[in-house]
């Protein structure tokens, strides 16, 4: 008699079972005719697709994918911006179809697509507004949410958005402080719908907290007061800041979701059918090659969470990932790191600052060169 086969382990299932949902940080309309985006949520227990200009631009100039849709539009004559969003909208579309069984049984949960403003947008409020409602009406489907950076300008177009009952995936958040700032305009926006005798039960919202990019920053810093310290102990701190202070200020940007979504305020809410603001943790593969390639999905897991994740670090997480609930686990130590992150003179409120600066811009230069490449693409096929 053969002994039983060992049944392989689904390790990206077990996020599901502690509370965090997977999201794919990638889209591409080959994954959508395949089959493969439709076998990740069947067999991984995928719960939703995030995307951006660079992966679409990527997608767009770097496949054949797009070139029957192409030659279409090309007929049409339009702008290269509307030629990309149609392209986009169709992509978007065909994912939430894909997707709304999740949404359903979720009960509007999970399940989500998200579609992002131009960046070109991110300081412009009226503008943010404009672009988010007519992207909302040309896909056409509960389960998509409409992408907003975190930018000064940005936060009370998230605002308005969720008070007409948009669902919003707020973008290039960093500081704990901006953070709060956006859950603030969640609970008001909810409000603000619930007193007009509006539905909030259907709105979801989640708020998107980079990762990677504030490590790939500090290290940098790091390593060049390394280069000037001159005690073991000055060393010692310094080594020990290094790849930790992403985790810890994610840790604590978790307990500030945990007040902020607790109490009496909530609940009346809750009560109307609310659900919560998760915290999405996105630029979640890991730029270092020093450092665990799963490390931004193994340390920050925890219940009512969100990670996105990049293809790669998604089969890396399902091949050699562990599994267990990190985010609630040594607080102190994340305090420490951040006491210790001052004391040798680096402030987080300027690191933050940088980079939710070069977030807007890292965005707005892929999105200029997909236009020129969807110019060039049209301008082939008319010639």
């Amino acid at each position: 008699m053969n002994a039983p086969q060992a049944v392989a382990v689904n390790r990206l299932k077990e996020l599901r079972q502690l509370g965090q949902s997977v999201w794919l940080d990638y889209i591409r309309r080959n994954i959508i005719a395949n089959g493969n985006l439709k076998r990740m949520v069947q067999e991984d227990g995928l719960g939703g697709v995030t995307s951006n200009p660079a992966i679409f631009e990527k997608a767009i100039a770097g496949s054949e994918d797009y070139t029957d849709m192409l030659a279409q539009l090309a007929k049409q004559k339009l702008d290269p911006k509307t030629v990309f969003e149609r392209l986009a909208v169709r992509d978007i579309q065909d994912a939430a179809d894909i997707l709304r069984p999740v949404y359903d049984q979720t009960q509007r949960r999970d399940g989500y697509v998200s579609l992002e403003v131009s960046p070109h947008l991110a300081k412009d409020t009226q503008g943010t507004l404009d672009e988010a409602r007519r992207l909302w009406k040309d896909v056409g489907r509960p389960n998509v949410m409409i992408k907003v950076p975190a930018t000064p300008e940005g936060i009370p177009a998230i605002q308005q958005l969720l008070t007409e009952g948009l669902n919003i995936n707020i973008t290039l958040l960093f500081a704990q402080e901006a953070y709060v700032r956006v859950a603030e305009a969640f609970l008001k926006g909810l409000e603000d719908r619930a007193a007009k005798g509006g539905d909030i039960g259907h709105v979801g919202s989640v708020a998107s907290f980079f990762i990677s990019r504030i490590d790939s920053m500090i290290d940098k810093m790091l390593e060049e007061r390394l280069g000037k310290a001159s005690t073991t102990e000055e060393k010692a701190r310094l080594n020990g800041l290094m790849g930790k202070v992403a985790i810890a200020n994610g840790k604590q940007t978790y307990q500030r979701y945990l007040d902020l979504f607790s109490g009496p305020r909530w609940e009346a809410l809750a009560k109307k059918g609310a659900k919560t603001q998760r915290v999405l943790w996105a630029s979640t593969s890991t730029k270092n090659p020093k450092y665990r390639d799963v490390l931004y999905v193994e340390e920050l897991i925890g219940k009512d969470t969100v990670n996105t994740m990049p293809p790669a670090t998604f089969d890396a997480f399902k091949d050699h990932g562990r599994a267990r609930a990190t985010l609630v686990e040594d607080l102190d130590g994340a305090g420490r790191v951040m006491q210790d992150l001052a004391k040798v003179g680096i402030s987080m409120t300027d690191v933050t600052g940088k980079l939710l600066d070069e977030g807007v811009r890292l965005f707005s230069e892929p999105f200029d060169k997909l236009l020129e490449t969807v110019s060039r693409q049209c301008q082939k096929m008319q010639g």
